[in-house]
C-alpha cells in the first residue's frame, strides 16, 4: 500500500499557526490516529495529506514520491468523513459504485466490486435501498464500503463516527479495525474521542495547538505520557495532576504525601497518579488524607471523588465500595505509578 512522511510540515493563516513544525513516519499499513481537542491541528494534517490543503513549508511523501505538487484526485486516497456524505437519490449500490464510475473502472468489474465492499461492512441485503431508508451506522458503513470499494493507497478517516450513539460507536470500532486489518490499508484516523485512538491505533499522535506533544503506541502514551496535557488527555477518568514541592524525595501537598520518590528534583512539582493506581486504605498514613466528596456507583466500579485541601482527586474504587458524604477517607498510591511533572513547562520529570 503506501508508506506516509511528513517532514517539518508548516501551516499558516495570517499570524495564526495551524500546524507547526509536524514530523511523523507513518509506516506501510500502518494504522495511525491523530488524537487532540478542537482546533489542534489533527484535520488539517490530514488534509494535508489528501492534497485539499497545501502546506506553506515542508514535503510530503507517499512511497517516497513527494505529494506538495501533486492534485488530490491523483493521490490514491479514499476519505470517509463525519458527514456520511451519500447521494440521496442513488440507492446503496450506486453511491458504493460511484468512485468505480469517476476512476474509469471498467464496467463489468463494478458488480463484484461493488458486492466484495458491501459483504465487508455487511450490507449486502440493503443495495437496493436509498440512504433515508438506513440508519445512521449503515449509512455509515455505506460510506466506508465507498471508500474501500477502489482499493485506494490510504485511507483517511476524518472523525467518521461522532455521529453515532455510544453503542454503534462501538460496534463500528471493530468493523473499522477488521476491515483495515484485513485489507492492510495504511490508515490515517483523525479523532477528539481517546476511546476511539486507544482501541484502533497502532499508534497515536497526540496534537495541542498545531504541535505534536507525543507519538507512541496506545500503552505507551497511557503508561509514559511526556507531559501533563498527556497524562490529562489520556485516560477515563484522567489522570490526578497535584501541585506540590518535593524535597529530599518527599512529595508534600494539601492533604498528600509521598516519600520515596527517586528524583533529585528540589521545589514546586505536579505529582500524577491515575485513578486505578489509587486504593481506598485503612491506613492514617495513607498518601493521601481526605473527605468523601463524591460517589458514583456503576455497577462494575464505584467512582469516588476525594476532597483533598482544595483539590478534588478520583479514585477507582471497587464495585461494592459505599461511603456517606464528608466522612474522612484514606487512599494509597501505588509508589511504582506515580509520575512526577515540572510544574512551569508541565513536562515529565524522570
Amino acid at each position: 500500500m503506501a508508506r506516509i512522511e511528513l517532514n517539518n510540515i508548516q501551516k499558516k493563516w495570517g499570524a495564526f499557526w495551524g500546524v507547526r513544525d509536524v514530523n511523523i513516519d507513518i509506516k506501510d499499513e500502518e494504522f495511525v490516529v491523530f488524537l487532540g481537542p478542537s482546533g489542534c491541528g489533527k484535520t488539517t494534517t490530514m488534509r494535508m495529506i489528501a492534497g485539499l490543503e497545501e502546506p506553506n513549508e515542508g514535503e510530503i511523501k507517499m512511497d517516497g514520491e513527494v505529494m506538495n505538487d501533486i492534485d488530490a484526485r491523483d493521490r490514491d486516497v479514499a476519505m470517509v468523513f463525519q458527514g456520511y456524505a451519500l447521494y440521496p437519490n442513488m440507492s446503496i449500490y450506486e453511491n458504493i459504485r460511484f468512485p468505480l464510475r469517476m476512476r474509469g473502472v471498467p464496467k463489468d468489474q463494478h458488480d463484484g466490486l461493488v458486492k466484495k465492499a458491501a459483504g465487508l461492512v455487511e450490507l449486502t441485503d440493503y443495495l437496493d435501498r436509498k440512504p433515508s431508508a438506513l440508519s445512521g451506522g449503515q449509512r455509515q458503513r455505506a460510506a466506508l464500503a465507498r471508500a474501500i470499494v477502489r482499493e485506494p493507497q490510504v485511507f483517511l478517516m476524518d472523525e467518521p463516527l461522532s455521529n453515532l450513539d455510544a453503542k454503534l460507536r462501538q460496534a463500528m470500532r471493530v468493523q473499522i479495525k477488521h476491515i483495515q486489518r484485513a485489507l492492510k490499508i495504511t490508515t490515517v484516523y483523525v479523532t477528539h474521542d481517546q476511546i476511539e485512538a486507544m482501541t484502533l491505533a497502532d499508534r497515536i499522535v497526540i496534537m495541542q495547538s498545531g504541535m505534536i506533544q507525543q507519538i507512541g503506541t496506545p500503552d505507551e502514551i497511557y503508561n509514559d505520557p511526556t507531559n501533563t496535557f498527556v497524562a490529562n488527555f489520556i485516560g477515563s477518568p484522567p489522570m490526578n495532576l497535584i501541585e506540590g514541592t518535593l524535597s529530599d524525595g518527599t512529595f508534600v501537598a494539601d492533604g498528600v504525601r509521598v516519600t520515596g520518590i527517586e528524583s533529585t528534583t528540589e521545589g514546586k512539582v505536579t505529582l500524577g497518579v491515575r485513578p486505578e493506581d489509587c486504593t481506598v486504605s485503612a491506613s492514617t498514613e495513607a498518601e493521601l488524607n481526605g473527605t468523601v466528596y463524591g460517589l458514583e456507583p456503576t455497577g462494575d466500579v464505584t467512582y469516588l471523588t476525594v476532597k483533598a485541601g482544595d483539590k478534588l482527586i478520583e479514585v477507582k474504587a471497587d464495585r461494592t465500595y459505599r461511603a456517606d458524604l464528608d466522612v474522612p477517607v484514606q487512599v494509597a498510591f501505588d509508589p511504582d505509578r506515580i509520575y512526577v511533572f515540572d510544574s512551569e513547562d508541565g513536562k515529565r520529570i524522570q
